[in-house]
């Protein structure tokens, strides 16, 4: 074997010192979920700062050629038993004021104490260089090395940045009505305890109006709870708009809210605003929890709740194949949850878990932005078993350890930080909606399985759309694709009405010992909702050729393997504040959807004619051009339909949404003027977009290699997708609509773009 002096001097050009901007991976294995705490450790390219586990280090190095790796192996440390001893010297832990998790203020996440050890490898041989070693070699060699090895050491990791930012409470603005606030002088003194609500003498969550010093009864709940509205009632009777919290008061501020702009606030004249009703700021104590104090309870109650769910019941750990837990980034239950769904599918098992050495010896260099791979990593943790083990405490004296209990589970910390790049909410750090997720997540899918299997067919079924004119009483058909069905929640139709009944008359009574009763609805009475009728006031009908009113019946036109079922349990209130539905639905183990199969046209049932409404037009005002959704049409055009074609559903679906364009492109793809220009009834002229093509677009296509006519063609045939994307988007657009779609003679009235390009859709996004 070499000198490691040597190897270490052949490999020193490949050896890099992070700069501000690399992203180094030192905190998880970008093929699996292995770390500095697994058992091997966690080897960091030293030129690529990509992170891999013991099983994946020899295909990377095999793979791409790098031999350094700094190996970096974390042993956690036993705890003193007096590190919790409040004698010990050490300050008490202290409580958190603000929502958030792992910063100044917020959640105190206990942190493991560990042992590292850190370490140069050269592979294949894994020849050990310590930092100790490096003192003997040429100053060249270590100078590079020890930077390099610093550098890594001291580097935010992409996963310790995204554990930064995990989410936090939005910081109070202050509010526009602060610096001028009216304030009564009507004598009103505020004594400094003993509040009740002036309607209903409730003592709890306790405000007063900052303009007239009334003292009222804050929201009411979604659970009953909380209070009587008296103070929101207040508002919309006087528009007087803040209110602080009594009880919430210290020196260092209190909870004030305003109505008018519907959010807690800052009040920097709040000590001036207190003194007019005789609250000295600086004297007052807490004797109430804040809003951030409540939202902090209800987090920490999670674990309780849990327990509770289970209440006289000894838990038993479970672990294995198929039962690893995910931890909480702070706001990723949503995405847990789905994932922990999917991956019983067996389609999703079938196509990412099943294959996943395909998949990785397909990765690209940067395994960490493949959607493929992560998913595939993702499915693969959940379901193996490698992460469902018990954890070990550290060992003793004798270096013997013991199960604690726990699993290790996996954080899906660069799965999350890859499916919800560029999103406008996913990529955030604010609790999202798990039904929103899992069509974003679908989508993805979608766009990522073109040349092979769809594991998201299994939740694809049609639907079928009947509408029936009252008038005429002609009906149309359509069909479109859906994954989720979302079920209504009718309220009137509860089975326990009287106690429902009972529990509001207590609770407007001010009675503070009213019991929470939760709504009781029948799962049959859902699913009758959704096959209600729905009422079209506003229907234009193509058979009187006006507007009248139609019913819209909706049902399954196919049904897929596996069903989702939302429950809308959100709704707005008369003040347009969405609520949640307390509600309790009792879903069958089995469902018979027999009667929501649809049937389509009925024997002797006469069809809506197909034709287009009249073109919107103002007295001795010609419109030469329709007013289309360009964002709709864009759309379809990255399918890969002709642009004219597109513009045409959107215009004959009177630019009701890409659902509506989409079926009616269905409907007459193999019409004979499919992709022939727009002609409007009345219009002498084909209507075309009158956008003019940009030298500046053509010159920069045109330095790509391609001909002045096939840069014009290309502009021309995605020139409203020019209007909200860049050149170059634009043109791989079009190559897209004329190479991979072979649209050519459709779309350049037979022209050619040249040579074909090689490109064509793959499993990348």
């Amino acid at each position: 074997m070499a000198d490691v002096g040597e190897v270490l001097m052949s490999v020193l050009s490949t050896i890099r010192v992070p700069k501000p901007g690399d992203r180094v991976h030192k905190d998880e294995c970008a093929l699996s979920f292995s770390s500095p705490e697994s058992e091997g450790g966690l080897y960091v390219c030293m030129n690529s700062f990509l992170g891999f586990g013991s099983q994946y280090v020899d295909r990377h190095n095999a793979r791409s050629g790098q031999r350094a790796y700094l190996h970096i192996t974390r042993t956690r440390k036993a705890k003193k038993e007096d590190d919790n001893n409040s004698g010990s010297g050490h300050p008490p832990k202290k409580k958190p004021t603000r929502l958030a998790i792992g910063i100044e203020g917020g959640f105190d996440v206990e942190q493991e104490q560990y042992e590292e050890d850190v370490k140069v490898v050269i592979l294949p041989d894994r020849q050990e260089v310590a930092s100790d070693d490096l003192t003997t070699m040429p100053d060249v060699v270590r100078e590079r090395v020890s930077l390099s090895m610093a550098g890594i050491m001291a580097a935010d990791s992409v996963s310790h940045t995204l554990q930064v930012q995990q989410w936090d409470g939005e910081v109070r603005q202050e509010s526009r009505h602060a610096a001028d606030l009216k304030q009564l002088d009507n004598g009103v003194k505020i004594p400094p305890s003993g509040w009740r609500c002036e309607v209903c003498d409730l003592q709890e969550n306790i405000w007063m109006n900052l303009t007239d010093g009334k003292v009222l009864c804050g929201r009411r709940y979604f659970d009953g709870s909380g209070g009587n509205n008296h103070a929101l009632l207040h508002f919309q009777e006087t528009g007087y708009p803040l209110a602080v919290k009594l009880g919430t008061i210290t020196p260092d501020g209190a909870d004030v809210y305003s109505y008018d702009e519907d959010d807690m606030v800052l009040d920097s004249k709040l000590p001036e605003h207190l003194a007019h009703f005789g609250i000295d700021m600086m004297t007052m104590e807490k004797t109430e929890r804040t809003m951030t104090e409540l939202e902090i309870a209800v987090n920490q109650r999670v674990g309780e709740w849990e327990v509770i769910q289970e209440s006289g019941t000894t838990l038993r750990p479970l672990f294995g194949p198929g039962l690893t837990g995910m931890k909480n980034l702070g706001n990723s239950c949503y995405l847990n949850s789905v994932m922990q769904v999917l991956f019983t599918v067996p389609d999703f098992q079938s196509k990412y878990v099943s294959n996943i050495d395909k998949i990785i010896d397909e990765a690209p260099s940067d395994p960490t932005q493949d959607f493929k791979t992560q998913v595939a990593k993702l499915g693969y943790g959940l379901l193996s078993g490698e992460y469902s083990k018990p954890a070990l405490d550290p060992g003793d004296e004798n270096g013997a350890s013991e199960p604690r209990g726990d699993q290790i589970g996996i954080a899906p910390r660069m799965f999350k930080a890859l499916v919800g790049r560029g999103h406008p909410e996913f990529s955030t750090n604010r609790q999202q909606d798990a039904q929103e997720f899992l069509l974003h997540f679908i989508n993805m899918v979608e766009r990522n399985c073109r040349s092979g299997p769809n594991p998201s067919e299994a939740f694809r079924f049609l639907v079928e759309e009947r509408i029936v004119c009252q008038q005429s009483q002609k009906a149309k058909y359509t069909q479109r694709v859906d994954y989720i069905v979302q079920l209504p929640v009718p309220m009137d139709q509860a089975t326990n009405t009287e106690e429902l009944q009972e529990a509001e008359r207590r609770r407007e009574e001010g009675d503070s010992s009213a019991p929470t009763v939760r709504a009781q609805i029948p799962f049959t009475a859902c699913m009758a909702a959704l096959s209600e009728p729905e009422i079209l006031t506003d229907f234009w009908s193509s058979a009187v050729q006006a507007k009248t009113t139609a019913t819209k019946t909706t049902r399954f036109a196919s049904f897929p393997d596996h069903l989702v079922i939302q429950i809308k349990k959100f709704t707005f209130g008369l003040d347009w504040v969405p609520k949640k539905l307390d509600v309790s639905i009792d879903v069958p183990d089995t469902l018979d959807l027999s009667a929501l199969c649809a049937t389509g046209q009925q024997p002797g049932e006469e069809l809506l004619p197909e034709v287009a409404p009249p073109p919107l037009m103002t007295p001795d005002v010609e419109v030469k051009a329709p007013v289309l959704d360009d964002s709709t049409v864009s759309q379809l055009c990255e399918m890969g339909f002709p642009l004219e074609a597109c513009r045409k559903a959107v215009y004959y679906t009177g630019n009701t949404g890409i659902d509506a364009a989409m079926n009616w492109i269905m409907g007459h793809m193999d019409d004979p003027d499919f992709s022939a220009p727009l002609v409007l009834p009345g219009c002498s002229s084909v209507t075309t977009p009158t956008e003019s093509l940009s030298e500046e677009h053509l010159a920069t296509i045109v330095s790509m290699g391609f001909s002045r006519d096939q840069a014009t063609k290309a502009l021309r045939a995605t020139i409203l997708v020019t209007t909200s994307r860049n050149i170059v988007a634009t043109y791989l657009s079009a190559c897209h609509l004329f190479c991979t779609r072979e649209l050519v003679e459709e779309r350049a009235s037979g022209a050619s773009l040249g040579e074909p390009q090689t490109s064509t859709p793959d499993d990348q996004e």
